[in-house]
């Protein structure tokens, strides 16, 4: 399959000020776009001027939620080289997600090539500024029009991108735990990047942020005691010199930095373990002394400290409003090795060429 470029013949102004970028607010002139339909498999691939989607008021992603996505960066390095943080990995993580959702499958070598190509075109959004990336959003919806329960036969994978700064601005994250409302249970879609996981997660988001929160922390659906994720990331927690995050069970997104955080801490010989962890045991660690870091960890932020825990009536002030040496450390060597001022001695870095 061939890619066809279509160019704007009418460019918007670039964010000259990387401070006022924020989070996914701002796109750039082209998106790509690939069609599929039952007998015919994935065709069209093609970059076009960004612009809105024609699609049928009974498109069946509106009402049954056929969609999936990723989330993804490119950056530009200080040789003004262009580069993504292991592309390869999120095009597998979509396809495990398609196949959850009842999505075809797509050639993740090709769809990686392509998004390569719609980065070389939109190199010129690239922000260099320090903490700035080219988000790259991915996403893939049913577009048949009808109402009955069922698969699409035609599907649209899209990808856009955002000049993008930091997620969270400063400071360390307050955090409430959730334990009325449930983000997953075993069978779902926990482990998919689907769009229903994140549209039941608003009313508490919502909640947390009125009670002064960041974010809220999710338990499990069954027990309601196991740790699951924090908002939109993995997260871990630093017990008496052991790094602890939870473990994959099918209702937690395999994170490509949660998974760099382990290899990491592995080869710098840090304990690092993947097992279930309670709220009372993290409850019990804050009471004991032993609780010395938390943070999420995710594309959008990479590397969040978490200051303030809220469970209950429990207010669990974590390292005395300073980042973790551990936090610290692999912020700074993720970022180091995303942008290459860092050296790469895991292979993490997608060179794109042109």
């Amino acid at each position: 399959m061939t890619i066809d470029v279509q160019k704007s013949q009418s460019p918007k102004d670039k964010p000259l000020d990387p401070g006022a970028l924020g989070f996914g607010k701002i796109f750039t002139d082209h998106m790509l776009l690939i069609d599929y339909n039952e007998g015919r498999g994935w065709h069209s691939a093609r970059i076009v001027p960004y612009g809105p989607l024609s699609l049928d008021p009974a498109t069946c992603s509106f009402h049954y939620g056929q969609l999936i996505f990723e989330g993804l960066k490119a950056y530009r390095t200080a040789q003004g080289k262009v580069v993504m943080f292991r592309p390869a990995q999120n095009m597998k993580r979509l396809n495990i997600s398609a196949k959850r959702m009842c999505i075809p499958q797509i050639d993740e070598e090709f769809a990686l090539k392509a998004i390569a190509e719609l980065v070389k075109v939109e190199a010129g959004w690239i922000p260099d500024a320090p903490g700035t990336s080219l988000y790259i959003r991915p996403f893939i919806m049913g577009t048949q029009p009808f109402l009955g329960v069922q698969a699409s036969e035609s599907y649209t994978f899209c990808v856009i991108l955002s000049p993008s700064g930091a997620y969270y601005k400063g400071g360390l994250a307050r955090i409430y735990v959730e334990d009325n409302y449930v983000r997953a249970v075993r069978g779902g879609t926990g482990f998919a990047k689907c769009a229903g996981n994140y549209g039941a997660c608003l009313n508490s988001q919502v909640e947390a942020q009125a009670q002064g929160y960041a974010q809220v922390l999710w338990l499990d659906g069954v027990e309601r005691k196991y740790i699951e994720e924090v908002g939109a990331m993995n997260i871990f927690f630093v017990i008496d010199g052991q790094v602890v995050t939870p473990e994959l069970s099918g209702t937690i997104l395999p994170g490509i930095t949660r998974d760099s955080v382990l290899e990491m801490l592995r080869s710098w010989e840090v304990p690092a373990a993947e097992r279930k962890i309670s709220i009372q045991e993290v409850s019990d660690a804050y009471k004991s002394g032993k609780l010395q870091e938390v943070f999420g960890a995710g594309t959008a932020a990479v590397i969040s400290p978490i200051g303030e825990l809220k469970w209950g009536e429990q207010i669990m002030d974590i390292g005395g409003g300073k980042v973790g040496p551990i936090s610290q450390k692999l912020y700074d060597n993720l970022t180091g090795i995303q942008t290459c001022r860092l050296p790469d001695p895991f292979g993490w870095v997608y060179a794109v060429e042109g």
